[in-house]
C-alpha cells in the first residue's frame, strides 16, 4: 500500500510576523508580543527571528528579555486578530485539499495525497503553500513532510525549521538515518521530566528508544509507554480529520490573576466567574457534564504548588450555581492555604442536555430560562453585560476578562 503525504505547516514566530506583517515599520527591528509594553511584565509569547538571535526567546521573562536586547519592540498581545490570521491560513491550505486539521493557533496538518496528481511533487506543493501564505499574510510558513502525522510533525520541529527554505521530508527510509539521532527530548511527546527518565535508563536519542523493549515500557508506563515506543518508531495511524476539535470531551477556563489570592472569599469569586463561563460556554453547545474539576497553582514559581481534583455530579448538569458549589467544595478540602496565582474550572463527562432529570426540590426548568435569558444578553451585549454582584468587589476579574480572549488582550 502506497504511503500518504501528509504535511505540518507550522508558522514562524506567530504572533511576531502577524505583527510585523501589519506594522511595516517594525520589519528591521527585533520583535516580541507580550504582556503589557507599558509595565514591562509578563512572558514573551513570541519573539521574531531577530529579536531571538539578540538574546530575545519565548517564554523568557519579558524584563530579561528587554534587558538582553535594549533595542526591543514590544507588543502587546492581539489575540483576535491572530485566529482571523489563523483562518486566513486554513481558508488557504483548503484550496489544495480538503482534509486540513488544526493542530494549534499556528501550525496544521494537510493530507495532501490525493492532490498530487493536480500540483505535483509534495516538495513543489509545499512550496506553493508557502508562497501563498506569505503573499497573503505576510507570514513565513515552515513545511514538515512525512506519511503520517508523527513523522510530518517530527520533521517540521526538527529539521524544516532549521533549513533555508523551511521544508523537509522524513520518509520511513529516513527514520534511521535522520530522526533516529535526534536527542531523546526532541521527540514529540518527550517534556523536561520524561527527558530525565529516559536519560536515567540510557535512554539518549530517539534510537535508543525505538530499540528498547516494549515490554519493559508498557511496565513502567502503561498505554503512555506504547505510544512513545510507537512514536519513536515513526508510527502513527491517526488520519488528519478537519472536524477532530469539534468532539469536545471537556468545557473548562482557567484564570491567571493579577494578585496573589491567599483568602477563601476571594478565590470564591473567582471560582464563582469561571463556573459562569464554563456553564455559559457548555449551554451554547448544548452540553451538560456529569463531573466537575477545580484546582490552582501556587503563586511561587520556583517552588510550584497546588492541587487538581473532580468530583461525580449526582445528575449531569450545566448550572453555574451546581458547579461553583463543586468547586467550592474542592477547594475547602483540598487547597492548602498557600497564595494562588492561577485558578481552573473544568466540566467533562460531557452529554447532550436535551434532557435532564427533574428535581423535587429545586425548579429547574425555570433556572434554565433564567440562564438562556442571560446567555442571551451576553451574547448581544458582551460578557460584561450582566454579572453576579461579587463580580463587582476587588477580586472580581469580569470586566478585565472582557477585553481578553485566552488570558490575552483581543
Amino acid at each position: 500500500m502506497k504511503d500518504r503525504v501528509i504535511f505540518l505547516v507550522d508558522m514562524q514566530s506567530f504572533y511576531a510576523s502577524v505583527e510585523k506583517a501589519a506594522r511595516p515599520e517594525y520589519r528591521d527591528r527585533p520583535l516580541v508580543v507580550s504582556g503589557d509594553p507599558a509595565r514591562r511584565s509578563g512572558i514573551v509569547l513570541a519573539a521574531c527571528p531577530l529579536a531571538k538571535k539578540l538574546g530575545a526567546s519565548t517564554a523568557q521573562r519579558l524584563g530579561e528579555a528587554v534587558r538582553s536586547c535594549p533595542d526591543l519592540v514590544v507588543v502587546r498581545p492581539r489575540m483576535q486578530e491572530y485566529i482571523n490570521v489563523s483562518l486566513k491560513i486554513t481558508r488557504i491550505m483548503e484550496r489544495f485539499t480538503d482534509l486540513v486539521e488544526p493542530f494549534s493557533i499556528d501550525e496544521q496538518f494537510m493530507d495532501v495525497t490525493g492532490s498530487l496528481a493536480l500540483f505535483g511533487e509534495p516538495e513543489v506543493l509545499a512550496a506553493r503553500i508557502q508562497d501563498a501564505i506569505l503573499e497573503e499574510t505576510g507570514v513565513i510558513a515552515r513545511v514538515g513532510i512525512g506519511p503520517n502525522k508523527i513523522l510530518a510533525k517530527t520533521a517540521c520541529d526538527n529539521f524544516a525549521k532549521k533549513r533555508e527554505g523551511g521544508i523537509f521530508w522524513l520518509t520511513r527510509e529516513r527514520v534511521a538515518t535522520d530522526m533516529w539521532k535526534l536527542p531523546i527530548g526532541g521527540l514529540f511527546g518527550v517534556g523536561s521530566r520524561m527527558r530525565r527518565h529516559f536519560e536515567r535508563m540510557g535512554i539518549h536519542t530517539v534510537g535508543d528508544l525505538a530499540a528498547y523493549p516494549l515490554p519493559r515500557l508498557q511496565q513502567l508506563w502503561g498505554i503512555n509507554g506504547h505510544v512513545l515506543w510507537l512514536t519513536a518508531n515513526g508510527q502513527d495511524s491517526s488520519p488528519v480529520t478537519p472536524r477532530t476539535h469539534e468532539q469536545q470531551k471537556a468545557v473548562g477556563h482557567q484564570m491567571t490573576l493579577p494578585r496573589d489570592y491567599a483568602t477563601m472569599k476571594d478565590i470564591r469569586v473567582v471560582l464563582l466567574e469561571l463556573s459562569e463561563e464554563v456553564c455559559r460556554r457548555a449551554r451554547s453547545k448544548g452540553l451538560m457534564g456529569a463531573t466537575v474539576s477545580a484546582g490552582c497553582r501556587g503563586a511561587d514559581y520556583d517552588h510550584p504548588t497546588g492541587f487538581h481534583r473532580q468530583m461525580k455530579q449526582a445528575q449531569p448538569t450545566c448550572s453555574a450555581k451546581d458547579v461553583y458549589e463543586s468547586a467550592c467544595k474542592l477547594f475547602e478540602e483540598h487547597w492548602d492555604g498557600e497564595p494562588v496565582r492561577s485558578v481552573h474550572v473544568n466540566l467533562s463527562q460531557l452529554t447532550g442536555a436535551e434532557a435532564f432529570q427533574l428535581d423535587l426540590f429545586r425548579d429547574l426548568e425555570r433556572e434554565r430560562k433564567l440562564d438562556c435569558a442571560i446567555d442571551s444578553i451576553k451574547s448581544k451585549y458582551g460578557t460584561a453585560s450582566i454579572f453576579k454582584a461579587a463580580s463587582l468587589t476587588e477580586a472580581g476579574q469580569v470586566f478585565e476578562r472582557a477585553v481578553k480572549i485566552g488570558g490575552h488582550y483581543k
